[in-house]
Order: C-alpha cells, then sequence, then structure tokens
C-alpha cells in the first residue's frame, strides 16, 4: 500500500483531516512524564492513545528528539514502533525537511525508512530534483516538499519571482512520476495555498501553522481542499499535545475542520 492509499483510507475510517504533530520537546511536557525511563516515549504514547481516532496522521519532528542525542532517537524510533503495530492503517510523516547530495540522502533514506519505518518525510526542493532522486523513487513512500512554509519569514526567498509557484510547478510537471509527491504549504498564507491548488490539481497538501502559529481553520480549509473534499493534511501540534485535554482539543478541532469541508 502507498502513503497515499492509506492516508485516504485513514481519513474516510476517522473522518480526518487532522494531523497531530508530536513535537515532544522534553522542557515542555508534563510533570508526571519527565521522570519515566522513556519520557518523550511515554507522552507521545499517551497522546498518541487520547487521539488515534480522531486523526489521518502524526507527524513526529525530528528536532525534539535529536536534541536529546542517542536517547532521543531511541525514543523516536520507540514511538514510530509503537504506533506502527498498534495502530498500522495511521501514517508517519518524519518531519525531518531533509535534502543533500544524492549519495547523503541515501543514508536519510535507510534511516527514515528502514530504521523508524516512517510512510513519509519531508523535504526541501533546493538541491534539484536529481540530488533528491533517493527520495523520489521510493514509490510507497511519500515525498513532501517544502513549498511555501509557514514561518513568518518564508517570503525572503519563496517570494522571489514566486519561487513557490515554480516549485510547485516542478513538483508536477517533472518529479511526480511515481505519484508519490507532495507539498508543505503553511495554513498562515491562504491566499498563497489557493494560488497553489490551481497548480497541483488533487495532489495532497501536508499543512502546518494551525493553532500555535495563528492559521484561520476556515480560511485554510476553503482554499486548500481538492476536488474529493480532501487533499490536505492539517498539522497542529502544541496547541493539541499541551493542551489540558489533548483528546477533547483533537476532536474539537478535526470537527471544526469538517464543519467548513461540509
Amino acid at each position: 500500500m502507498t502513503f497515499q492509499q492509506k492516508f485516504d483510507q485513514i481519513i474516510t475510517k476517522n473522518n480526518s483531516l487532522l494531523c497531530v504533530g508530536l513535537d515532544s520537546d522534553l522542557e515542555k511536557i508534563p510533570s508526571q512524564f519527565q521522570h519515566k525511563d522513556y519520557p518523550q516515549f511515554a507522552f507521545n504514547k499517551w497522546i498518541v492513545e487520547q487521539t488515534h481516532d480522531f486523526v489521518c496522521a502524526y507527524k513526529p519532528n525530528s528536532a525534539f528528539y535529536e536534541a536529546r542525542g542517542a536517547d532521543g532517537i531511541t525514543e523516536l524510533k520507540m514511538t514510530c514502533h509503537y504506533v506502527k503495530k498498534q495502530y498500522p492503517d495511521i501514517p508517519i510523516i518524519f518531519d525531518a525537511k531533509r535534502g543533500d547530495i544524492g549519495s547523503t540522502n541515501e543514508g536519510y533514506v535507510r534511516f527514515a525508512y528502514e530504521y523508524l519505518g516512517v510512510d513519509a518525510i519531508t523535504l526541501h526542493p533546493y538541491l534539484g530534483k536529481e540530488a533528491l532522486t533517493p527520495f523520489l523513487k521510493q514509490k510507497e513512500k511519500g515525498c513532501i516538499i517544502l513549498c511555501r512554509t509557514s514561518n513568518p519569514g518564508a517570503g525572503e526567498f519563496q517570494d522571489i519571482e514566486k519561487l513557490y509557484k515554480k516549485v510547485a510547478s516542478s513538483v508536477v510537471a517533472s518529479w511526480n512520476a511515481n505519484k508519490n509527491c507532495m507539498l508543505v504549504v503553511g495554513a498562515t498564507y491562504p491566499k498563497e495555498l489557493a494560488e497553489i491548488r490551481k497548480i497541483v490539481g488533487d495532489m495532497t497538501i501536508l499543512v502546518p501553522g494551525i493553532g500555535a502559529q495563528g492559521g484561520d481553520v476556515e480560511k485554510t480549509v476553503k482554499a486548500g481542499l481538492n476536488s474529493k473534499n480532501a487533499g490536505m493534511i492539517i498539522n497542529a501540534g502544541r496547541s493539541i499535545i499541551f493542551s489540558k485535554n489533548p483528546q477533547k482539543e483533537t476532536m474539537k478541532l478535526r470537527d471544526e475542520i469538517n464543519k467548513f469541508r461540509n
């Protein structure tokens, strides 16, 4: 089963376009997890148990695990293994924003897909299609290309001659031979999201920026839906996982997204 097929099935099963970002900063997780043998894993496991009926994906961000060295990488692997074993129908997106020369990317491929066992990875396009070939040739895995990111300073380069449109057009025209490419477009830029949707057709778009970054749910959903009333992975991390009741917040956001889908 390809990433896209797995994603399409979980959308139907959970009636959800909501992805929960497992941005499990050790300094911010609740005190009851801080002193456990595997604190990040214990926290992630709890979040997954609270939210698995309401999501379309989980997205651990590599930085929060790499910051702890070997311990963090171990707990990242434990988290991925747990989701794969207990909820194999829920895709895992590894938010690592990789993109280097081809030989280096071979190592990143092995780490993501063989060691962690994830279903998709975020990638940056700056080195071009040739460099990303080790990822693009993984037919069953998702390649989620940074296009128009959600951070405030994104326009410094991305707005030069509308570079984000060039990225979107190139991915559609020549990168997506295996039908495994997707794009990252921030919820904080709904106008650009709508422009990119017109360029890419029904291609799935990962949309960060809802919640802590201030993206507007209604504008985001209306700008980003494809012709199948789907085609979006709307990510929220901190606003859910560090809330008092992650289950309630996940249900609330899932339902708000669906209100504007309908």
